[in-house]
């Protein structure tokens, strides 16, 4: 008879659950983290934070591992119960953060809205409100946000490419002096030497990245993670494949984006279609 497991508090949570079937497994089975990455095929690194329960890792490598261990199913259904897990968009967005203030090179695409490292107070303010937040709790939260800008300044900023989509800059904020102040913002952080930001324009159609905002992380190390978001969750990207099929899109949209002269003259144009302030 199979050795009955041990249900722990910490196996009751989604992700917890799911490290300590992938450290089960292997230890029932027998190979070593370097020896298992030789048969499956990914990074020995990968499996250890995996089985640490600092990442999921992605669908590919967990189906893998289903093959392997011969436990077909089990193991991608733990990972979408995690995956699923509220508290996993928390973690994981704490863990994205640390490598975001670790990362010597940093590219972006947004669907919809600004990226942190780009918005102004007024900008966050308002569409922090929007999520809920107010009173103090709001405060605070403009504040954490805001202070990323400091990743930018400075000689020893890291090189970073904003790509934006044209309704980005369409979306405007509900105060037009908020907005002009964030528009004016722009301009001033596009004429930085370390900062590049181009326009998506609406008219070259669907792409790669239609829905999904992403951040790209390059490490000291020479490794590149990837954060995603939309409307609803976000998800740290670690694998290398899926990581590279993000970075293909994202080239793939930045060979029709303008080049960052025309997008400067775009910035400027949003500017002057908004309606002159009143002087009374």
């Amino acid at each position: 008879m199979p050795q009955r497991l041990v249900i722990t508090g910490r196996s009751q949570e989604p992700r917890g659950r799911f490290a300590e079937e992938l450290r089960r497994l292997r230890s029932e089975r027998g190979p070593s983290l370097r020896d298992l990455a030789k048969e499956v095929g990914w990074d020995a690194s990968l499996f250890s934070k995996m089985e640490s329960g600092r990442t999921l890792g992605g669908p590919e490598v967990v189906q893998a591992l289903d093959q392997y261990y011969g436990t077909p199913g089990l193991l991608v259904t733990l990972w979408e119960l995690a995956v699923a897990d509220p508290t996993q968009f928390k973690e994981q967005y704490r863990r994205y953060m640390l490598l975001e203030s670790e990362a010597v090179s940093l590219w972006h695409y947004g669907v919809s809205i600004l990226p942190g490292l780009l918005q102004t107070d007024g900008y966050a303010r308002e569409l922090l409100a929007l999520g809920g937040a107010k009173g103090e709790e709001l405060d605070q939260q403009v504040e954490a946000r805001t202070s990323r800008r400091e990743l930018l300044e400075g000689v020893d900023a890291p090189p970073f490419r904003a790509l934006l989509g044209e309704a980005v800059l369409r979306t405007p904020l509900r105060d037009p002096s908020e907005w002009r102040v964030q528009l004016e913002s722009l301009l001033e952080a596009s004429e930085r030497p370390h900062v590049t930001i181009q326009v998506l324009p609406q008219h070259v159609g669907l792409h790669g990245l239609v829905s999904t905002a992403v951040m790209f992380l390059r490490m000291p190390g020479g490794r590149t993670v990837a954060y995603t978001e939309n409307a609803h969750r976000g998800e740290l990207v670690e694998e290398n494949a899926s990581v590279e099929r993000l970075h293909r899109a994202y080239d793939a949209m930045r060979d029709v984006a303008l080049i960052p002269a025309e997008s400067r003259k775009f910035i400027m144009r949003m500017l002057e279609e908004m309606p002159c302030e009143s002087s009374t």
